[in-house]
Parts: structure tokens; sequence; C-alpha cells
């Protein structure tokens, strides 16, 4: 058990949840696109990848799909020269039994390590014990180390205590967590206990992230690892400015720049998944469409996005 790839560590900075990116015709993977997507944008800046997110639309997704996006996403980045950026794929369904296969399966395509949301389905029954164990048998399973996912939006409401995620981060195969709750207390408090990668120390080799793009210079000033904000996507060199200044304790530049990310992410917000595909359709002549039921926008709406973001592209168009 490797846990995570020895030869791909994880590190702080800023990583993105990669948007899946469909033909617009026939909803089928677009890999080519993909794969140029992913390189764009670790040359602009950013230290890894997240695939299979929700940004990634992985519900909308086959399980062979999945998989195909993950083995993509490391083949361009290896071809680019990035072998060292990591590829932190989600693996996340409702069933032990089918997380850990997803993790075997995501290993054999080339991933770093796993995001697991907590099971939600059958809510009620979802006990912190419960929690605990699913986390803990897919760690006990899986090749490559795993990261909670705690995003409350995304699993009917279930939002994880650092009590509950310390006790799952004391797995010795559990390598990081991602805090899409947006508190930076709770990420404190599990950074401080995992002796997790900061911008002072290497660590344990844990990675605690924020999972929004507002958190970025509180996450630094906790001692977190970095963040993994979903605006990446369009704007990366902002979102990595904004890190690297508060990471080098030049914080009055980091607020300044904070507050044009907070400005331009918020507008992304949104609508998120549409208005990201719509905006990379007209700044970089790919993206695509989310795949139904989520719905495209229509081209009013997205051109009001393309023109809300201008500020942010100036940026990355200059930097």
């Amino acid at each position: 058990m490797s846990a995570p790839r020895k030869d791909i560590p994880l590190k702080a900075g800023v990583y993105c949840p990669v948007v899946t990116i469909f033909d617009p015709k026939t909803e089928d993977l677009d890999l080519e696109a993909q794969k140029k997507h992913s390189v764009r944008l670790v040359k602009d800046g950013l230290v890894g990848l997240v695939v299979m997110g929700s940004n990634g639309e992985a519900v909308h997704l086959t399980h062979q799909e999945r998989i195909d996006v993950i083995k993509a996403t490391r083949e361009s980045l290896d071809e680019a020269g990035f072998k060292d950026a990591p590829v932190i794929a989600g693996c996340t369904a409702q069933s032990t039994r089918e997380s850990i296969q997803m993790c075997k399966d995501a290993a054999a395509a080339g991933a770093t390590a796993a995001l697991i949301l907590p099971p939600c389905y059958f809510k009620p029954a979802m006990s912190n014990e419960v929690i605990y164990q699913f986390f803990k048998e897919i760690a006990d399973n899986s090749p490559i180390g795993i990261m909670m996912y705690n995003y409350p939006g995304a699993v009917a409401g279930i939002d994880m205590d650092s009590d509950l995620m310390n006790r799952v981060a004391d797995h010795p195969n559990c390598v990081g967590a991602k805090f899409t709750c947006g508190q930076t207390g709770k990420l404190n408090r599990v950074a401080a206990k995992q002796k997790a990668v900061s911008t002072k120390s290497s660590g344990s080799g844990f990675i605690a992230t924020g999972g929004l793009a507002d958190m970025t210079i509180g996450v630094a000033l906790s001692n977190g690892s970095g963040v993994i904000a979903g605006s990446a996507n369009v704007f990366p060199k902002l979102c990595a400015k904004v890190w690297d200044l508060a990471a080098a304790g030049k914080l009055q530049e980091a607020e300044e720049q904070q507050t044009l990310l907070a400005a331009m992410d918020w507008e992304l917000a949104k609508s998120v998944v549409p208005a990201t595909k719509a905006t990379l359709n007209h700044y970089f002549g790919y993206g695509g469409v989310p795949r139904r039921p989520l719905p495209a926008l229509e081209s009013k709406q997205a051109q009001a996005f393309v023109e809300a973001i201008k500020p942010a592209m100036e940026f990355e168009k200059n930097n």
C-alpha cells in the first residue's frame, strides 16, 4: 500500500477541481480538450489537479468514463513534463464496496490520491461511527492515500466535525482533507494535529486544503496546505498569485489580490459549472456544455458572465 504515491507527493499550493469537458453536440467525453485544459492549468501556476469531483460532474459519469478522465489527465501532465504534479481523483460512491473499487481503478489509471465524500443517501443512518467505518474500510483497502472531502452542500447537509475528521486522519492511509465547509477553524485544528504541509513546513505529508477561493489567505495563516478552487479553471494565475503572496508573508499585496479574486470567484459561483464552461468556451475555445440534466447557459446569460470576469482575465493576460 502506498499512501500516497511516493513518486508524486502532495504539496502546498493551489489545486483546481477540473471541469469535465464534453462534446457540445453529443455530450461524449472530449479527452483531447481535457488534456489541453489540464496542461494549461499547471503551466499557469497550479501545483496539482483534482478530477472527478463536484466541478467535474462525477455524478454524471459512468465508472469507466471517470477512469478515462483520470488516465487522460495523468498522461497529459506526464507528456508535458509535469510528472511531479499530483492528480487527486474523486472516488466517492454510496457503497463502501464501490468506493474501494473506484480507488483501485483510479490508482491503476495514475491517480496520486483519492478524494472521498461521506455517504449520504440513507442520511438518518449515517452516524459519526458509520461515517468513520466507511472511511476506515476504504483507507484499509485503497492502494493510494485517501482524502476526506467535507462538503455539506453535496451530501444532504452532513458536516464532519474536527474530532471525526482527526479520527479518520489518524489512519496511516489518510493523506489529506478538503474543507468546502468553509470553516478555517476546523481546518486549523485538523492541520495542527496532523502536522499538515504548510507554507512553513513539509510536515507529515498530510494536506489540509480549503475548498473555496475565498479561504486562500485564511488557509495560509491557519497553517493549512492550500486551496482547491473552482475558479482556477478560468483564472489559475490569479488564484495562484493570492496563495503565493500570502505564503511569502506579503499580506497587504495578498489582500489586494484576494479582493479581486473574491469578486471574480463570486461571479462564477452564481452558476458554478455552467458559468465556468461558458467562460472557458469564450476565452479559450473549449469547455463544452454540462451533461444533462444540468443545463447550459443561454447566450445572453453566458455573455453576462464573460463580461463580469473581465478584470480577472486582464490579470491572466498580463501576468
